[in-house]
């Protein structure tokens, strides 16, 4: 059974900086394309950091620049560091994951549906 678990939201001024964390567990990362999502009230979800299966990552324009998204998979674990945090990244934070061998960020981002979802974690920054 897959499972993904976020871990290090919060509230923080704008400026500041947080890292995100997701544990999986039930699947074999490097055979998976996994990223991190955002939802704000009234919004689309907005694919943020989205990460091939060698590592290789694909940023919204939004954040570029601010964020970095990394993988470990020998420990099945994905982070988001997030720095000058703006008022509109406030938003519940989602790390994703699907099957795809040999997939690149481009294609995990463009191409795959993702089935497997964390519970969220919610980030607040505050002006």
């Amino acid at each position: 059974q897959v499972r993904l678990v976020e871990s290090g939201g919060g509230s923080v001024q704008a400026g500041g900086s947080l890292r995100l964390s997701c544990a999986a567990s039930g699947i074999t990362s490097w055979s998976y394309c996994m990223g991190w999502f955002r939802q704000a009230p009234g919004k689309e979800r907005e694919g943020v950091a989205i990460i091939g299966n060698r590592g290789s990552a694909s940023y919204a324009d939004s954040v570029q620049g601010r964020f970095n998204s990394s993988r470990d998979n020998a420990q099945n674990t994905l982070t988001l560091q997030m720095s000058n945090l703006k008022p509109e990244d406030t938003a519940s934070y989602y790390c994703a994951a699907e099957s795809c061998t040999n997939c690149d960020s481009r294609f995990c981002r463009t191409q795959i549906p993702y089935q497997y979802w964390g519970q969220g974690t919610q980030v607040t920054v505050s002006s």
